[in-house]
């Protein structure tokens, strides 16, 4: 299958969007069976002078290119962290080792303690013979304390539990580019070609209906007929919170412009208003049926 790759500069010198794409045709689960057109997965490598830090490493199948666009931004000597927001996620974790391999990875943040033993895929060669695992040393995620990207002090970046989760899924948002890293979220906008456009300022196609059936239809299908409560006053407040102005998805296209912001977490709010157990009751829904 043929992927397309490309780079977008989301701040100049301080954040940089990797994209690779792959087909829309029933085959992800991060988007409904009936879905079709393409998508990209996005890695975000975030620059200082003295370290880097990268969000999420990509599907193995496009390892290449990932270390060649990595390769563009920065060379092998600088200090790179790696942060994988799914630990459980091929998306976030596969080209973590590969990665650690070519470039000057001083630490990979992790839930877990020994983060080398979640990350290797590959500790045999062909020949069967044990393969060299490469030293990464575990930050072991404390969300008491703060974080920043290089060690000068001038680049925080907030580190959370995503309000909205299936499995463990982290949220950051770089005070520098007023960008929030949104992982599995707000990553409903596709597109028709490979090529995309990936960063999107003027966006009127996505609608309630359209995002409740992408939720109830990809990893969020338990959402229909709970109390939605507590998952609207954890995105709310993330939103009053932060100043966010590029709303920056592990999958799809970025959104970019305070207005596109705010109207893409109005429309999460109210579909997630209208899914509460208020309004709808559950139900038990067969697997493949889309609603």
């Amino acid at each position: 299958v043929m992927s397309y790759s490309s780079i977008t500069e989301l701040a100049s010198n301080k954040v940089y969007a990797l994209h690779n794409t792959f087909p829309l045709d029933g085959r992800v689960s991060a988007y409904p069976m009936s879905t079709r057109g393409h998508s990209a997965s996005n890695c975000y490598l975030l620059c200082e002078d003295d370290g880097a830090l990268l969000l999420d490493t990509g599907y193995a199948a496009h390892e290449k290119s990932i270390i060649e666009q990595i390769s563009s931004i920065i060379d092998t000597s600088k200090p790179l962290s790696i942060f994988p927001l799914r630990m459980n996620e091929f998306m976030s974790v596969g080209n973590a080792m590969a990665i650690a391999k070519h470039f000057n990875v001083v630490e990979c943040f992790s839930s877990v303690p020994d983060v080398v033993t979640w990350l290797e895929f590959e500790t045999l060669d062909a020949d069967g013979k044990k393969m060299d695992v490469p030293d990464l040393p575990t930050n072991l995620f404390d969300p008491s304390k703060s974080y920043q990207v290089g060690k000068n002090g001038n680049r925080p970046i907030n580190i959370m539990n995503a309000p909205i989760r299936l499995i463990t899924t982290r949220w950051i948002y770089d005070e520098s580019s007023k960008t929030l890293f949104s992982s599995d979220m707000f990553s409903h906008v596709a597109q028709d070609n490979p090529e995309g456009p990936w960063l999107i300022e003027d966006e009127a196609a996505t609608t309630s209906p359209f995002v409740r059936s992408y939720l109830l239809n990809t990893r969020y299908w338990w959402l229909e007929g709970i109390d939605t409560s507590s998952l609207r006053k954890g995105i709310t407040d993330i939103f009053n919170r932060f100043d966010i102005e590029t709303i920056a998805p592990g999958y799809g296209s970025i959104l970019r412009g305070r207005a596109l912001v705010e109207r893409h977490f109005s429309i999460l709010d109210d579909v997630l208003c209208r899914l509460d157990k208020s309004v709808v009751e559950p139900q038990y829904i067969p697997r493949g049926m889309e609603r």
